[in-house]
């Protein structure tokens, strides 16, 4: 059975190692080989067209390929910056590849091998057995542990950017809301005057600040939505690349406005509470 494997063409590859034999009849019976979208763009190659690899400059160890179809490479934030000039072969033609005719063995030969466990937990036992009945084999984890995975820092980073904003922008709102209780000032004195409960106003402040917490939370989540779509196709244009750099999910945008709502509820009943439990008199500055 045919299976496929993937090399990065750029180390194989040299300047002339990857002609479009637009010139010569193509070979319906070459073996076919996947090509980067990165790379047929750059080599000037559409799918039927005839390529040939070559594993060193001088073009000595080359194969003929028929291109079979164009692929976008997964995204990988850790190589977002570079060209993914890459192809994946059948295995027998990558061998007849890269095989160094020197040594016999090389056909035989590999360096190292990717194996998916069924249950992740199961790593450290299948390292043992297999060192013990292969010795000489070495056994490393392809996954990154928590504290040496550069992604837990950058996420760190970013609860610490959210935590800033957000009690910045609580103290922003803090303040318009005591600037806003103290104009109101007069406003809050007669109703007092005329018999409205302190529990009455203070449900009117409360249900003002959870408004304008609703309001400022729809327009928040609306806004972010909208950058979404233009910071990635910024820099999908910029690095040439399917790698996604801004997703707002429903969980971020509902852990938004539960944030959002208790704090424009608590800065407004924190601005007019001095208002609201003082004496009337003070009120009118008398």
């Amino acid at each position: 059975m045919s299976r496929w494997f993937r090399v990065t063409a750029i180390a194989l590859l040299s300047a002339a190692a990857l002609a479009h034999a637009s010139d010569s009849p193509v070979d319906a019976q070459a073996p076919g080989v996947l090509l980067s979208r990165q790379l047929a763009a750059r080599a000037h190659v559409s799918i039927g067209d005839t390529v040939t690899f070559a594993a060193d400059p001088e073009g000595t160890r080359r194969v003929t390929l028929r291109v079979a179809g164009i692929y976008e490479p997964t995204p990988d934030p850790m190589r977002f910056t570079a060209q993914r000039l890459e192809a994946h072969l059948h295995l027998p033609d990558l061998v007849a590849l890269v095989a160094d005719g020197a040594d016999p063995a090389a056909r035989e030969a590999v360096d190292a091998i990717n194996v998916k466990l069924t249950d992740p937990g199961d790593a450290a036992r299948f390292g043992a057995e297999l060192a013990a009945r292969a010795p000489g084999v070495a056994v490393t984890p392809t996954s990154r542990a928590r504290d040496d995975d550069p992604f837990a820092v950058l996420d760190r980073f970013h609860v610490a950017i959210s935590a800033v904003t957000v009690i910045g922008a609580t103290a922003f709102l803090l303040a318009l809301m005591v600037i806003r209780a103290e104009e109101r000032r007069d406003t809050v004195a007669i109703l007092r005057l005329i018999g409205i409960s302190r529990r009455s106003l203070l449900a009117a402040v409360a249900i003002e600040g959870l408004l304008i917490a609703v309001v400022g939370a729809i327009f928040g989540v609306l806004t972010a939505f909208a950058a979404e779509g233009l910071v990635n196709r910024v820099f999908q244009a910029r690095y040439d690349t399917a790698l996604v750099f801004l997703r707002v999910t429903p969980s971020i945008a509902l852990r938004s406005v539960a944030i959002a709502l208790p704090l424009g509820v608590a800065a407004g009943i924190g601005a007019s509470w001095p208002l609201l439990r003082g004496e009337i008199l003070s009120l009118f500055r008398r």
